[in-house]
């Protein structure tokens, strides 16, 4: 099982440089080689190429600094990296760009790949109070949570006898200490009370999680003569694309007619992933677009002029590995979304929305509509400057562990629309209830209950009132690498007029 993720992006890219080679520094002096600004040179060399508003931070601009004083000042504005990439290079509407001091980490999280005890929870806050409680959403297999007795549903309000607040939190629940007990709580309508249960759970190193959760058919339901299936899955990760298309093989199997896409937990991964689960609902029409990309001004300027097409993804007939890609060939499709439903999740939503139905059930997504690549101290990379790849991992400065993952560009679906900042409303809300969240998978549990319901066309006499709508204000997943990124994991070639002049 890989446990790198490979970001492939052969890129043709000469720059400015006093090298022989021609390949350096893409704009600018280079700072004082006495000057202890080796990380916020690479974030500002980086950015400068890369990031999708450039042109709109005056700092990042290509002729800002002349001479090697200048550039080299501003480079020591700020001794912190972290503050330096906060503070000097991101821009005002930027939301998720962000960094890590440590590349390999970074890069094994993104592979789904982190420190867990494998229990994925919900915090919301207590109306009127800083207190705060967690819900469990659902327990990992083979995890330290799965051997104890906790399960989705429960409630917590505490962490080694110390109430949770939104001041202590993240200490407590994401801090260095890999073991924490739980102090767990009764909800009746909406009103939390403690109780006397405790629950120890102790993370563990290198824990990844396979994102195909639940994979079910519904046979003849309700005598519709509609089989049904149901996929939870809770992460777009390239290393399981071969699982998730055998998972669609086990559909077609099952002569499934219709489907219900459990994104409610997702909050992204990788943009060809995505492309390849849209084509395994869809079809497998390769002269379809399936989305475009759009970068920043300079690239795209460039793309536009020479080669247009070459921004284009068409949906897939294969996996990488070659398999042929097992599709239902659908015409419409119903997925569960909530406010962590984000970034390749609702790429799928945006991709589908021109050619099939897609009926959201659920509550409004996140809103996260821009792709990023990972970029660490690699300038000499040839023909991709910065962009990270396992296969020179020896070649990334030893003096410069952080990596960025800033926002390089938007995905349009094929009728040119990425206007979704504000997320995906769902066609029929209802949003989840914590006193009933019921069992994941189950044909009980409210949102797949309420699909179904959709599809049968028989209205059944159950009552899809919320008693206390499942609000979080943020979730264990926010707080892994991976969080609610959506990165680049396709082949791409800059045009060849983008190739700077060499100079002295």
């Amino acid at each position: 099982m890989k446990k790198w993720l490979y970001l492939m992006a052969a890129l043709l890219v000469a720059a400015c440089s006093k090298d022989d080679d021609g390949i350096g520094p893409p704009n600018g002096p280079d700072p004082d080689p006495d000057a202890d600004v080796v990380v916020q040179n690479f974030m500002w060399q980086a950015m400068n190429l890369w990031y999708y508003w450039q042109g709109d931070v005056p700092d990042l601009a290509d002729d800002r600094f002349t001479f090697t004083d200048e550039y080299t000042a501003f480079l020591e504005s700020e001794s912190d990296p972290a503050s330096f990439f906060e503070n000097k290079l991101r821009y005002s509407e930027d939301r998720f760009s962000f960094y890590s001091d440590d590349y390999t980490e970074l890069t094994q999280g993104l592979a789904g790949i982190s420190r867990s005890n494998g229990m994925e929870f919900g915090l919301v806050q207590f109306s009127g109070s800083t207190n705060i409680f967690g819900y469990v959403r659902y327990i990992l297999p083979e995890s330290d949570a799965a051997s104890k007795d906790i399960s989705r549903g429960e409630i917590f309000t505490g962490v080694n006898g110390t109430t949770l607040t939104v001041d202590n939190y993240q200490d407590l629940l994401f801090g260095e200490d890999a073991t924490y007990t739980l102090n767990m709580a009764d909800i009746s309508g909406t009103t939390v009370t403690p109780n006397d249960k405790t629950v120890t759970l102790t993370k563990e190193e290198n824990f990844q999680e396979d994102p195909i959760f639940i994979t079910e058919v519904f046979e003849n339901w309700e005598g519709s003569g509609r089989n049904v299936g149901y996929l939870m899955y809770n992460g777009f990760l390239n290393e399981f694309d071969e699982q998730l298309n055998d998972a669609f093989g086990f559909f077609n199997a099952g002569g499934v007619t219709d489907l219900v896409l459990d994104l409610r937990y997702n909050s992204g991964g990788s943009v060809n992933s995505s492309r390849l689960l849209s084509s395994m609902i869809y079809g497998t029409n390769t002269s379809k677009v399936y989305i475009e990309q759009q970068w920043n001004d300079k690239i795209q300027e460039a793309f536009t002029r020479d080669d247009p097409n070459a921004l284009k993804d068409y949906f897939a007939s294969s996996t990488g590995s070659g398999s042929a890609i097992n599709t239902l060939s659908l015409s419409q499709v119903y997925v569960l979304t909530t406010r962590s439903t984000a970034s390749a999740s609702e790429l799928v939503i945006n991709g589908l929305n021109p050619y099939i139905n897609v009926i959201k059930i659920g509550a409004t997504t996140r809103g996260k509509n821009e792709f990023s690549l990972t970029m660490v101290d690699d300038p000499d990379r040839d023909g991709a400057p910065f962009i990270y790849t396992p296969s020179r991992v020896n070649q990334i400065n030893p003096e410069n562990s952080w990596a960025i993952q800033p926002l390089v560009g938007r995905n349009a679906n094929s009728e040119g629309f990425t206007d979704y900042t504000a997320g995906f409303l769902p066609d029929i809300e209802l949003p989840e209830d914590l006193e009933n969240l019921g069992v994941l998978g189950d044909s009980n549990e409210p949102l797949l209950a309420r699909a179904l319901q959709e599809i049968s066309g028989v209205s059944a006499k159950r009552s899809f009132e919320v008693t206390m709508p499942a609000d979080a204000f943020t979730h264990s997943g926010m707080f892994k690498p991976m969080k609610d990124n959506m990165f680049l994991d396709k082949e791409i070639q800059l045009p060849p007029s983008l190739e700077k002049p060499h100079t002295e």
